[in-house]
């Protein structure tokens, strides 16, 4: 069963992308980074690019964890795309990065977020970045 993490080129993703790697070693499972647009702007800051894209690969090669990188453009939302794919892949852990909220934003939580905390199966492991 493997760990999800929802990746993408900020503090908050690093936060989750490390956390994911220490859950997935220690678990001894595969590791699954989802980085996903839904393509609605021309230009997506939390869609990496190439050359992120490869510099990600090169560090969870050099991890030695199993992995596999999920990056692509689809019409679901990200929180939809990593729930989904928990439940299909049986996940054992979803791993997000969440960022630090002013007081009426705590309330609100991240909308992705939310959604992924409220709908998915399996446990959710909510990281924040380092100040």
């Amino acid at each position: 069963m493997p760990v999800i993490v929802g990746f993408v080129p900020t503090k908050e993703g690093r936060a989750a992308l490390d956390a994911a790697v220490v859950e997935a070693r220690s678990r001894n499972s595969r590791l699954i980074v989802v980085n996903a647009s839904t393509g609605a702007a021309s230009a997506d800051n939390r869609y990496v690019d190439d050359d992120q894209l490869t510099a990600l690969r090169a560090e969870l090669d050099a991890s030695g964890l199993d992995y596999e990188v999920s990056h692509a453009v689809h019409k679901k939302d990200p929180a939809e795309i990593l729930v989904d794919l928990a439940e299909e892949t049986n996940a054992e852990l979803i791993v997000i990065g969440v960022r630090r909220r002013t007081p009426v934003g705590k309330l609100l939580l991240g909308s992705q977020a939310q959604k992924v905390l409220l709908d998915a199966e399996c446990p959710v492991l909510a990281v924040k970045a380092p100040r």
